[in-house]
């Protein structure tokens, strides 16, 4: 078996993605957040000690998907041309659902960076609110789409 991270003599190695096109990339990721009941209602209502917590969040699942390569062995740096973050709150169930979009130009795709941007944001939720709740879940990340490249569009079937 050839592996695609490493050489032959063994030493590990980024892939060489020189000789791909640069095509539209583009992956979509989410992650959930479950919360005390009261936890839940602090954040809606802007009333949590350290201030807005989903726009902080937002503020640092974007920078985290601009750092990814620094974050993440082998991935390729990349000059984003987009990234989103949004949020789904669910009072049923005190969560917060968070997906992130990711666009690059590029010869390799963005699944890291969405990926890294919701795990982000979902730690930067419990970290503006861990003084309220300590139990707080951060569950289920992962991709839910990727477009582009040479093997096409990728849709999660389990979402």
């Amino acid at each position: 078996m050839a592996f695609t991270h490493i050489d032959s003599k063994g030493n590990v190695q980024m892939v060489d993605v020189t000789s791909k096109d640069a095509t539209l990339r583009i992956a979509i990721a989410q992650a959930f957040v479950f919360m005390k009941p009261t936890t839940f209602e602090k954040i809606q209502n802007q009333t949590i000690k350290k201030g807005n917590v989903l726009e902080t969040a937002r503020i640092a699942g974007i920078m985290a998907a601009k750092k990814t390569s620094e974050l993440i062995p082998m991935c390729h740096p990349l000059n984003i041309t987009h990234a989103a973050i949004d949020f789904y709150p669910d009072s049923q169930n005190n969560s917060i659902k968070i997906k992130s979009s990711v666009r690059v130009i590029g010869s390799t795709g963005v699944e890291m960076e969405a990926l890294t941007a919701v795990s982000v944001a979902s730690l930067t939720i419990y970290d503006m609110c861990k003084s309220e709740d300590r139990e707080m879940k951060i569950s289920d990340i992962c991709l839910i789409k990727k477009e582009g490249g040479n093997s096409g569009t990728y849709i999660n079937p389990s979402i």
